[in-house]
């Protein structure tokens, strides 16, 4: 077997999928599933997010997206709307971080 699938020309079974599912699913997922799909738009995500900063605002710790993943989520619009009036010429995003993204550490979500 190479990876987790018997072979890579197929989809997997759902059989499968589950195994590779309950091998991946996140922790903070598996503690939520059963109300964020009750109560949660697109899947339960929404849920989950929502759940995620309030749970982060009670307990003092540092919000999941820091001003520099907003600013970099809020260029696409201007960008490609430039890219369009540009003859879709392509323009890179730039980097709000200057370069500390290559040192940052991620955020633990192990609740």
């Amino acid at each position: 077997m190479v990876g987790e699938t018997a072979e890579t020309e197929r989809w997997s079974s759902s059989d499968e999928l589950s195994k590779i599912r309950a091998k991946y699913d996140h922790p903070l997922w598996k503690r939520l599933e059963a109300e964020a799909k009750q109560h949660g738009g697109h899947g339960g995500m929404d849920f989950v997010m929502v759940w995620r900063i309030v749970y982060c605002l009670r307990n003092g710790l540092p919000l999941d997206q820091d001003v520099y993943d907003a600013a970099a989520w809020s260029v696409i619009t201007p960008l490609s709307e430039w890219s369009v009036a540009n003859r879709s010429q392509s323009i890179d995003v730039p980097d709000f971080t200057r370069g500390a993204y290559k040192t940052m550490k991620p955020v633990p979500i192990f609740e």
